[in-house]
């Protein structure tokens, strides 16, 4: 039986990821973000057909839980195609950081093209899926009903369940560098997206993206209103990841190495 790493032993393999992605080119990261859009859209359209096809014979709160399974599928073509999303860069670049300003300016570069190019790559696939008779009849529907749902929390809502979200990714992300086999890669990839749709957890790229579906399906929406979901998811994703996970993996891993681990700090 494989005995599973050590947290020091994870911690180091994060480390040298968040040092190469800290490393990559302004094109690289771009594109690299940009096809992490069209993933998320894939999965967006898995949870609305699935929900859509089961919603009258099951009902709506089964059918989105068969949704969430489906949308799982969008989280493994991150891992394993190696796009990035906005919030998987919580835990990752920042063990990477070295001291001094210039990996500090990388991190907020990657921080500013990652999000931008997360929305613009799915808004762009978005506006041909939702060409009329793209998709499957009631998706649109169900599309719509997600986006006023998420519309319709308050802003304190809206920002403790993206703390969860966050902190539901950014775990993820360790899961997946923990594990050796793209296997247990995929699996990990899998229960972070259902964990995350299942409980309807505000994550700032996929919830926009739900948005801006809706609005071209017609929900009651504006587009100020998937701007202010922004910001919000955003920060919550941020509270969660970094002070959730990324601080408390941490120091599990200086913990757990006896001295000899992580000491290197930014």
């Amino acid at each position: 039986m494989d005995i599973p790493p050590e947290p020091h032993e994870i911690f180091e393999r994060t480390r040298a990821e968040g040092r190469r992605r800290l490393e990559r080119s302004r094109l690289e990261i771009t594109s690299t973000a940009l096809v992490a859009g069209f993933d998320v859209v894939f999965g967006v359209i898995a949870l609305a057909t699935i929900a859509a096809a089961f919603s009258k014979p099951l009902g709506e709160e089964p059918a989105h839980a068969l949704g969430a399974l489906g949308f799982g599928i969008a989280f493994i073509f991150i891992v394993v195609g190696r796009s990035e999303l906005f919030t998987e860069n919580f835990l990752v670049p920042v063990t990477g950081l070295r001291r001094g300003h210039i990996t500090k300016l990388r991190l907020a570069e990657l921080w500013v093209i990652s999000p931008i190019c997360n929305i613009a790559g799915g808004a762009a696939l978005i506006l041909i899926l939702s060409t009329h008779g793209v998709l499957p009849p009631g998706t649109g529907e169900t599309l719509a009903k997600i986006a006023q749902g998420f519309d319709d929390n308050s802003a304190w809502t809206a920002f403790c369940s993206a703390v969860a979200g966050g902190a539901i990714i950014t775990a993820m992300t360790w899961l997946v560098e923990g594990v050796g086999s793209i296997g247990g890669r995929i699996v990990c990839a899998w229960i972070g997206g259902v964990l995350l749709t299942l409980g309807s957890f505000n994550h700032v790229i996929v919830v926009t993206l739900e948005m801006i579906f809706g609005l071209r399906f017609g929900a009651d929406i504006g587009g100020l209103d998937v701007l202010q979901n922004f910001f919000v998811a955003a920060a919550g994703n941020m509270t969660g990841g970094l002070i959730f996970v990324t601080l408390t993996r941490t120091g599990q891993a200086i913990g757990s190495s006896d001295g000899e681990g992580p000491t290197e700090t930014a």
